[in-house]
């Protein structure tokens, strides 16, 4: 049973009975089998000398006979390697392509997570002759029509007032990454963006997707590419017939069960999160063709193998200090600092960008900032320029930042799976890592059922010297002060803007608004 919000949820019979990941083992790329030798070159030219356990799993479930005849749902830790787990037999599947067209369809809930899925699709697609394309509204839509859509040599619009037909258009793409609001928009409105040869549907951070509803992009996409799946044929026939070789076995691989050996080729679909939901009700959403389930061991949520968790326990009062100190004895170590909102990011970084002793370069990165200010922030921590993160909750899912060494929640988190999805931000793929949490004296009781929760013993107390923390107090009152005119000051401007005459001698718009 799945407790949501205070209710018990039943567990759906296919749960009951998973593929347990922990029972397979690494594999060196030379010995897995029937992996295509350009994929194999391609891989070991990144430095891949091996699967990973999720990743053989998978690979094991989507090739040879009976490929893709189930959709899978994976429940596997953060950092476990699920893009390439997916990545991989998809690329290889659609590798003997007779033309190109939009095959493979993966969404994510935000652009830097999607762009990080790209890179992962560019990496190994373009050995067999795939082009990855983009949706996620980094740039204008006319840009990425540009790069998605192949148009006609001339348009007959341009010439006549009639519309061109959307025929003559092809995908410049086999695979999209997307997120949900940047694909609605070329579904409602691009030219010749069509779902209909759509052979694969990934939704990578279900447990998020489901929750929102994103202009209802689920069941548009599923409504779209249901309902010309005979499209398939044309698109993907001759790769089913090259690679396995009768019609027999086409029918095997692709074909609804129930539909009387006629050619229907199924869009296939995989599931993936390290807090996989367990609600009938959401799960149902999805329209699953008899799903299996790959997770890590018997519990449900899973912490990295190598992850070392420590908690600070002080006053209220006193945790910027604590916080402030643990960065100090941390040193140059890549950090990322969780608050519990937006908000308390911006006034947490603003802080300690006021306390002049701090030894690293802290930037904050939050919803709050525009998408091109995220993006240079997160280049500059990839490469070291900056040590620490202060971060709200919009980069717990995903995010693959290699050597971060420590998670600190300065916030406890109040559910288990944000707890989960922050701490896998370190001691990803097999490496070490730590996780501090600052915790008042009524929240200790809380924080250890939380990880018991999360398949976890209690965490110890990291022992941070008295005198190391007693001694930051004088500075620690200095950046509260000038934190306190920072917000009086930006309180001031926007008072300023709202009573500020237009150019007509008429008072702001939002005069009669703050009168209310």
């Amino acid at each position: 049973m799945e407790e949501t919000k205070g209710r018990k949820v039943p567990t759906l019979p296919w749960m009951r009975s998973p593929v347990d990941i922990a029972n397979y083992e690494e594999c060196p790329v030379t010995q897995v089998p029937l992996l295509e030798p350009r994929l194999k070159d391609a891989l070991q030219n990144l430095g891949i000398d091996s699967l990973f356990p999720v990743q053989l799993a998978v690979w094991l479930e989507t090739v040879g006979p009976g490929a893709f005849d189930r959709d899978l749902c994976i429940n596997s830790p953060t950092g476990s390697g699920k893009t390439l787990a997916y990545a991989l037999p998809i690329v290889q599947t659609l590798s003997p392509r007779a033309l190109r067209c939009l095959r493979a369809l993966v969404v994510l809930p935000t652009r830097d997570l999607a762009v990080q899925v790209k890179q992962v699709f560019d990496s190994i697609a373009p050995s067999v002759g795939l082009r990855v394309g983009l949706a996620v509204g980094q740039s204008s839509i006319s840009d990425e029509i540009s790069e998605l859509i192949k148009r006609p040599k001339f348009e007959l619009s341009s010439l006549y007032d009639t519309d061109y037909p959307h025929e003559e258009y092809q995908s410049a793409v086999d695979i999209l990454v997307a997120t949900p609001g940047r694909l609605m928009d070329h579904i409602n409105t691009t030219k010749g963006f069509s779902l209909k040869n759509l052979c694969y549907l990934v939704v990578d951070e279900t447990d998020r997707l489901l929750r929102e509803a994103y202009q209802s992009w689920l069941p548009t996409v599923l409504k779209l590419s249901q309902s010309n799946q005979q499209g398939l044929v044309a698109c993907s026939g001759s790769l089913l017939f090259s690679r396995l070789g009768s019609m027999n076995m086409v029918r095997r691989c692709g074909v609804e069960r129930g539909f009387k050996g006629k050619s229907y080729p199924r869009l296939v679909k995989m599931i993936l999160s390290a807090t996989l939901t367990q609600d009938p009700s959401k799960l149902s959403q999805l329209d699953l063709h008899h799903p299996l389930l790959l997770t890590m061991g018997v519990t449900r949520y899973k912490l990295p193998d190598k992850l070392e968790s420590y908690k600070l326990v002080c006053e209220s009062k006193l945790k910027p200090l604590y916080l402030i100190a643990l960065l100090k004895d941390l040193g140059a170590e890549k950090s990322v600092v969780f608050t519990s909102s937006v908000e308390s990011t911006r006034r947490l970084h603003t802080l300690l960008k006021y306390f002049g002793e701090l030894p690293v370069k802290v930037r904050e990165y939050s919803g709050l900032q525009r998408q091109s200010i995220r993006s240079k922030t997160l280049k500059g921590f990839r490469k070291g320029e900056i040590q620490v993160l202060v971060s709200s909750d919009a980069m717990t899912r995903g995010m693959d930042i290699e050597g971060v060494q420590n998670v600190i929640n300065y916030d406890m988190p109040a559910y288990v799976k944000t707890y989960i999805h922050r701490v896998g931000r370190t001691a990803r793929a097999g490496q070490g890592g730590r996780c501090f949490t600052l915790l008042r004296r009524h929240e200790v009781k809380r924080f250890k059922k939380l990880l018991e929760k999360a398949g976890g013993n209690d965490s110890d107390i990291y022992p941070l010297p008295a005198d190391s923390v007693k001694s930051l107090h004088p500075s620690y009152l200095s950046a509260l002060e000038k934190l306190k005119e920072s917000v009086e000051s930006r309180r001031s401007k926007r008072a300023r803007a709202i009573f500020k005459p237009s150019s007509t001698g008429k008072r702001n718009h939002n005069d009669s608004t703050a009168r209310k």
